[in-house]
């Protein structure tokens, strides 16, 4: 990767939506050279896909709880199984210590985020959880 290659990924990062034509005016080069390296960091995996992210409007709207779980033993593959069919899991870390997992949840209300860990509470294997709800975001680097 060279210098334009790591202008086009933060560019990228910043606006996913911007046009090449846009960018090969903003970095002084052709737009077909600015093609060709987005489709080579394709190719390469150092662009694994583009997203579309979730505005101040719809997140301030969800209430989001980071939830520990212990699990039993040679449980992770079927606990994350049915995790990954729980639309309102949005991050499953595996970690060290006291937890085995570390989950991001975000709901739309109290009501259905108490529902969804009762739900996480009777998958087999899931040994006890932890709940803590987000109050306020003080940090947000990825922002």
């Amino acid at each position: 990767m060279d210098d334009l290659d790591e202008k086009l990924l933060a560019a990228l990062a910043s606006d996913s939506s911007t046009s090449t034509s846009r960018l090969a005016r903003r970095f002084k080069v052709a737009r077909s050279t600015v093609q060709a390296r987005i489709e080579r960091l394709e190719r390469s995996g150092v662009i694994a896909g583009y997203t579309v992210k979730l505005g101040s409007a719809v997140l301030s709207r969800r209430i989001r709880a980071t939830v520990l779980l212990q699990i039993e033993p040679r449980s992770a593959p079927t606990v994350l199984q049915r995790l990954k069919s729980t639309t309102e899991v949005e991050i499953a870390h595996t970690t060290t210590g006291r937890f085995d997992l570390i989950l991001q949840l975000a709901a739309e209300t109290t009501q259905a985020l108490d529902e969804v860990l009762d739900q996480i509470g009777a998958i087999p294997g899931v040994r006890s959880s932890e709940s803590l709800i987000h109050l306020s975001t003080r940090i947000d680097r990825a922002v």
